[in-house]
């Protein structure tokens, strides 16, 4: 089930500029909607969203606004990674990139780093894309 929004929004966009799949829509201080087929429950609109009760859960309970750095950031177990790239392409911010070490330059290990820890919003969607479960979430 998707996470929904409630009457109690009040239009402010604060959800909508944070969704990493455009899946939320509204008018300006107009009670906002998510399109569910589009969801993928990352929780970024309940974290960015300053009105108390404005966004439901997939499991119906209020979100709770969460400081945007406290958010929590992914991490690459760089033992792990076999620099394949799919988190850095998933990465709707483009937050995420292949080290390519400068000493030897067909070296191979090489791995995806975040290179842009602000413009991340802790979707997850590198997380679940990332075969070698090399990628998670971990706060600050």
């Amino acid at each position: 089930m998707p996470y929904m929004i409630t009457e109690r929004c009040i239009g402010c966009g604060a959800c909508a500029k944070a969704c990493p799949t455009d899946a939320i829509a509204g008018e300006k201080k107009q009670p906002h909607v998510i399109d569910g087929a589009q969801c993928i429950e990352c929780g970024v609109c309940g974290r960015a969203c300053p009105t108390s009760g404005a966004v439901l859960n997939a499991s119906g309970g209020e979100c709770v606004r969460v400081k945007r750095t406290e958010w929590p950031k992914p991490v690459v177990d760089a033992h792990v990674c076999s620099s394949c790239a799919l988190c850095v392409e998933i990465c709707p911010f483009q937050c995420l990139e292949i080290t390519m070490p400068a000493d030897y330059p067909r070296d191979f290990a090489s791995h995806a780093y975040l290179k842009d820890p602000k413009g991340c919003v802790a979707c997850g969607m590198c997380v679940e894309i990332c075969p070698l479960d090399a990628v998670y979430l971990k706060r600050g």
